[in-house]
């Protein structure tokens, strides 16, 4: 059954807890800052959710400092899986023309700098199908933007009083509203989403293509040696083709709370 996310529909306490335990796994992996079971600050307003991760075997504690058990980096490892397939097969349909049928990503490479690209997005003509792609291919689109929450660094864990921003409900509210507004399959229609996802998938693999081509010319003109990662990156994405096909990564529970 198609998620459906509608207006004043709530993220469960399961999903926040989730996108929390992410956050706090990537800084322990990832990060510098140690956390001890004896918190004070900042930090003591982690200790309900270290509790449930260590219960649950996320975490443990050793001499009061806490640490990733195994099973919680192969989640930790699941969810980058998941993430870096976003960032392949999501982005593309940031910016889509419904009316002209276009993608802006088309056009990606013919920038030179950021700021040419981000002026060359910001038209309104351009909308946001992420959401509908997510919620055709059954994928929650919740973590769809909680991962562009990600990409867009909005749970910097170098600023001060992080610990009391992610456990505030500002950003889980924020994730509500765009689930509960964006657009949905049924508004575009089937047909025009088979559509739009075989182009975009099209799209991605031109585009992941054209950046081994870059990336090898870059190797050679360097008299560096080229590697053949990005062609079996390429081949991995090309089930996408299939619009109806979702990786099975995508359906593994990540916690089990």
């Amino acid at each position: 059954m198609t998620i459906q996310l509608r207006k004043n529909t709530s993220l469960s306490s399961d999903n926040k807890k989730t996108f929390k335990a992410i956050i706090v796994l990537n800084e322990m992996i990832n990060g510098t800052h140690q956390f001890s079971s004896n918190a004070y600050g900042d930090d003591s307003v982690l200790q309900p959710l270290f509790a449930e991760m260590v219960a649950k075997g996320y975490v443990i504690s050793r001499d009061s400092i806490y640490q990733v058990s195994s099973k919680g980096r192969g989640i930790f490892d699941t969810f980058m899986k998941r993430y870096t397939e976003y960032l392949k097969v999501y982005d593309v349909f940031s910016f889509v023309d419904l009316e002209k049928g276009e993608f802006a990503f088309d056009r990606y490479f013919d920038f030179d700098t950021d700021d040419a690209w981000f002026d060359y997005t910001n038209d309104e003509r351009f909308d946001d199908l992420r959401i509908a792609v997510a919620l055709f291919k059954k994928v929650d689109p919740a973590e769809i933007v909680f991962m562009s929450f990600i990409n867009e660094n909005r749970f910097d864990t170098n600023v001060s009083g992080w610990q009391n921003n992610l456990m505030s409900d500002s950003a889980w509210n924020e994730i509500e509203e765009i689930c509960n507004t964006a657009i949905k399959p049924d508004e575009v229609g089937e047909d025009a989403m088979v559509d739009m996802i075989n182009q975009g998938s099209e799209l991605m693999i031109r585009l992941m293509e054209e950046e081994q081509k870059q990336n090898n010319n870059n190797s050679n003109n360097s008299g560096g040696t080229t590697t053949v990662v990005e062609e079996e990156t390429v081949e991995y994405y090309q089930p996408y083709y299939d619009p109806y096909y979702i990786s099975p990564i995508w359906l593994v529970p990540l916690f089990l709370w």
